[in-house]
């Protein structure tokens, strides 16, 4: 049922109508009954089959619809979560939920923006992800933080980091309420990982929301930054073929300027242009 709920509401209607018929067919079957001793096995497999289907034809359609159901509601809460959000004038809206809303209401987020998000439920051996991404063949890891009156350091972010190279991600996202420290900042720059903290996740929800109406040039409130500008796949290196991270230029005649670097970096020094 859980993993049916993962799905389109839909779908599990859809499974639950195509198991009852084929299940059905296979329970309304006449059984070829064969008296002779050397075919008892087979007539003994065919009747366990028959009575598996008889009760799976309905036991299995019921779990598909529940979790249809659940998928169902789900999508109606996130919609609800975003409404909220998109009725407030500000991102402290988001002070007032659940981590478990606040986990739904981000990965509703990234769904407005194309993405697949499966959600992991955070901890275990996922190393904390909450939300895993894909658009195309790439994959992306997420970490919520609902975190009220705190900011967010820098251990979270290199810890994210070593699980999206150890699950080959291509970028990571760490979300949450509150802010991040200026270590943390520094560190994601240099790695891939994009922080979007409360303001530009409450501008990040408004504009999509706005482009998904069909007003994609509604302005954002101007008191909140710019969306986040999403994580694209980072090119080889030239010189090593090894992947590149987005760094920022800070001395010479390009200080400011942001171009990729060989994550290899003291050892190979090779580099892109952006764009």
């Amino acid at each position: 049922m859980e993993l049916i709920a993962m799905l389109p509401w839909w779908v599990g209607v859809a499974l639950a109508l195509v198991l009852y018929l084929l299940l059905h067919r296979v329970a309304t079957q006449e059984l070829v009954v064969n008296a002779q001793p050397g075919q008892m096995a087979t007539a003994m497999t065919q009747t366990i089959w028959k009575t598996m289907a008889y009760f799976g034809q309905y036991l299995l359609p019921v779990l598909c619809l529940g979790g249809a159901a659940i998928s169902a509601y789900r999508r109606h809460q996130r919609k609800n979560l975003v409404a909220n959000v998109t009725g407030s004038k500000a991102a402290d809206s988001l002070d007032n939920m659940s981590w478990h809303e606040f986990e739904i209401l981000v990965g509703e987020a990234f769904r407005l923006q194309g993405f697949q998000v499966a959600e992991t439920g955070g901890g275990g051996a996922d190393g904390g992800v909450d939300l895993v991404l894909r658009k195309g063949s790439e994959k992306f890891l997420v970490q919520c933080k609902q975190w009220k009156a705190f900011t967010v350091g820098v251990t979270v972010v290199r810890e994210l980091y070593g699980v999206m190279a150890a699950k080959g991600a291509a970028g990571g996202f760490v979300v949450t309420s509150g802010r991040f420290t200026d270590e943390a900042t520094a560190f994601a720059s240099g790695h891939n990982v994009k922080l979007i903290d409360g303001p530009r996740l409450f501008g990040l929800i408004k504009q999509a929301t706005a482009a998904r109406a069909g007003n994609a040039m509604t302005p954002v409130m101007q008191a909140t930054p710019a969306p986040v500008k999403l994580a694209t796949s980072a090119p080889s290196c030239p010189v090593c073929a090894t992947p590149m991270v987005q760094r920022t230029a800070k001395r010479g005649s390009t200080t400011g300027s942001a171009f990729w670097g060989c994550s290899g970096y003291p050892s190979c020094r090779g580099t892109r242009q952006i764009g």
